[in-house]
């Protein structure tokens, strides 16, 4: 019974973290927002958690897929726009990497999820300090 417990924390904790870089997605007005990234972390973390409880396969080829998976989301947020460039990278990365926090939390690796959600979401700020130093320009 205590299994279930600790599974219903890991599934919690990737709503928890990925809810924040989905947020700030959120408010940037972006295509995949809070629950697109709640979503594709708390997946990320039930597939892990699932292929580790209770599969003796090859884990490590169960989370290969789940981030070659990502990357086909990942390729429908970004779109070229012609001669004014490619839109949406950041938000494919960001996607890219709540799948691999997912993989993080349904591993067990509470300190290391909550550090590079930390991480994450202050790189995702940089992109507002980057408009506000462009438009002082």
């Amino acid at each position: 019974m205590d299994i279930i417990y600790e599974q219903i924390s890991k599934l919690v904790l990737a709503i928890i973290l990925s809810g924040f870089i989905g947020w700030e997605r959120e408010i940037s007005h972006k295509p995949a927002g809070l629950r697109t990234h709640m979503l594709v972390c708390v997946g990320s973390a039930l597939i892990t958690i699932i292929s580790i409880d209770y599969f003796t396969s090859d884990t490590a080829r169960i989370v290969a897929g789940i981030i070659t998976g990502i990357g086909f989301i990942g390729a429908g947020t970004t779109i070229a726009q012609g001669a004014k460039g490619v839109h949406g990278l950041t938000t494919a990365a960001s996607l890219w990497v709540v799948a691999a926090l997912g993989i993080s939390v349904g591993i067990g690796w509470y300190l290391l999820s909550i550090i590079s959600a930390i991480l994450i979401i202050s790189i995702l700020f940089l992109g507002k300090v980057e408009r506000r130093l462009e438009s002082a320009k």
